[in-house]
């Protein structure tokens, strides 16, 4: 099954040159599809137009289609796309419209007409998942600009929609606040089942638990597919290759050096592992040759 399909999508804001030009995309449901690219290449408009937000808020020029659980999101209002849909922009700030944290989170299901009992348990249920439990009375103004963001993404999570899309959700945020994000949404995306759409630049963190990797340049896609995949012909084809990860530029020196087949890193621990046991045979058939 599909959760996004770009068919041949092209657009342009109504006071500019095309940003997007003949996308063809397919997020399948259940993905962890990360977009990548250098500024300017189109990755936010990518994301409005998952939201409806590309074409029916800003206007502009569109050709071709964009469907959302199988259906146009030309053909559906911004509000109803929303209950499959949850976006967190890049200006997260904009999103935030409550004076306290808790009334931040409960303003979505309020809008819905959720019973008071069950909103209150939400609240808290989404609060805990992104590290602000105890923080319901606090005012937004007064939270440190990781915390708002965090906050952003609570007000999507707490009405459980189907496809969660981030536009660089971590520039706020601290290493350890970026890890505990992407854990958070590896597994909503593993044990819940949700498709997740990432706009990053920095894929260290990310890789773990991605499964598609979209670079864009110049509102073209250049390259869709496996991550690792990608990632080899990013480095092979020098396309946005300084977002590789230094660990992967590592084991593609190594291979090319010490011409071995390493395996596929997603993380610093999984290359120390396979390195020491590199290391360790090939000590050993130095000594059997001694």
């Amino acid at each position: 099954m599909t959760a996004i399909v770009f068919d041949k999508f092209s657009y342009a804001y109504s006071t500019g040159d095309p940003v997007l030009h003949s996308i063809d995309l397919t997020v399948p449901t259940g993905s962890f599809t990360v977009v990548t690219g250098p500024e300017g290449s189109g990755k936010t408009t990518l994301c409005l137009a998952i939201a409806g937000a590309v074409p029916q808020y800003f206007g502009g020029r569109m050709a071709g289609n964009v469907t959302v659980g199988g259906v146009k999101t030309t053909a559906i209002n911004m509000a109803d796309l929303a209950r499959q849909v949850g976006t967190v922009l890049a200006d997260y700030e904009s999103q935030l419209v409550a004076l306290t944290v808790a009334e931040e989170v409960a303003f979505g299901l309020e809008n819905r007409g959720v019973p008071r009992l069950e909103i209150a348990g939400r609240v808290q249920q989404a609060l805990a998942m992104v590290g602000l439990s105890g923080k319901e009375d606090n005012e937004v103004a007064g939270l440190s600009g990781g915390q708002r963001q965090r906050l952003a993404v609570a007000s999507i999570l707490v009405t459980d929609p189907d496809i969660i899309v981030l536009d660089e959700p971590a520039s706020a945020l601290d290493p350890e606040g970026t890890l505990e994000l992407y854990r958070l949404l590896g597994e909503l995306n593993k044990d819940h089942g949700k498709t997740i759409v990432v706009v990053e630049h920095h894929l260290t963190s990310i890789l773990p638990y991605a499964t598609q990797l979209v670079v864009m340049d110049n509102g073209r896609i250049v390259l869709d597919g496996p991550v690792m995949q990608i990632l080899t012909a990013m480095v092979n084809c020098q396309l946005y290759a300084e977002a590789v990860p230094a660990l992967w530029k590592l084991k593609f020196a190594l291979e090319k050096v010490v011409k071995v087949s390493l395996s596929d890193w997603t993380s610093p621990g999984e290359a120390v592992i396979e390195l020491k046991k590199l290391l360790a045979s090939r000590k050993k058939g130095v000594a059997k040759s001694a």
